[in-house]
């Protein structure tokens, strides 16, 4: 399904959002900050949009990675990667078996990725297992407006408007935009999602809505272990 919505995937999401989700990303580099030296790594980085708005911020000495499980969704990012002259390294991987050591990203982050993996703890955990002890975790997703008549008619275009236009235009038969509004329907947000970052081995969640609550930027610290805690694990 990715694959086939790999080469129109980044205009559809343009036209269907009307940009605001190149602003989304933005506000997610400002909040959940880069480190000024160490390594990022961006799962579920599709073609590469986070991981690049990363990658044109920081300086020579942070290291951003986008990994993704759709070889074709890897090469458009590659090719954007060239054309902005931006250094991002690209590997093909499964976000639940994730093939990095632990503790070897400062920062990681995934943008409308989290409900697309099979196993949301499983994910979530490999995260946590990649990140350093009090590095952090940013998830951009889509949510449910919390206003009633937001709500409606955000569900009324998830619904009836986004997939047909995005299945037409995109040129695919998977009904990859009819599964796009069903899974941002049927995915944990707001508190429940906390939660489960939580259940990983994160802490201190902090979650900002943006434009109206049709999408969440949450941020998490990784739990830091305590020196008698190493002792007694020994």
């Amino acid at each position: 399904m990715f694959a086939e919505i790999a080469p129109r995937y980044d205009f559809v999401n343009r036209m269907l959002s009307g940009g605001i989700d190149t602003w989304w990303r933005r506000i997610t580099v400002k909040r959940a900050a880069p480190p000024s030296e160490g390594a990022i790594l961006d799962v579920c980085t599709g073609t590469g949009d986070l991981a690049l708005t990363y990658a044109a911020k920081v300086s020579s000495q942070v290291r951003v990675v986008g990994s993704d499980f759709c070889k074709p969704m890897l090469d458009r990012g590659i090719e954007k990667s060239a054309a902005r002259n931006v250094p991002v390294e690209w590997i093909e991987a499964d976000a639940m078996n994730l093939p990095f050591p632990d503790a070897a990203f400062d920062l990681v982050t995934v943008a409308f990725g989290l409900r697309n993996i099979a196993e949301t703890d499983r994910g979530l955990a490999e995260m946590a297992r990649v990140c350093k002890p009090g590095g952090r975790l940013a998830i951009l997703e889509f949510s449910l407006p919390k206003n009633l008549f937001i709500r409606k008619s955000y569900l009324w275009y998830f619904r009836n408007v986004l997939p047909r236009i995005g299945n037409m235009i995109a040129h695919n038969h998977s009904d990859a935009y009819t599964y796009l509004n069903q899974s941002v329907e049927e995915f944990p947000s707001g508190e429940a999602l906390a939660t489960l970052i939580k259940k990983a081995g994160f802490d201190r969640v902090d979650q900002f809505p943006l434009t109206l609550g049709i999408a969440t930027l949450s941020i998490a610290t990784k739990t830091e272990v305590s020196a008698q805690q190493e002792i007694t694990d020994a």
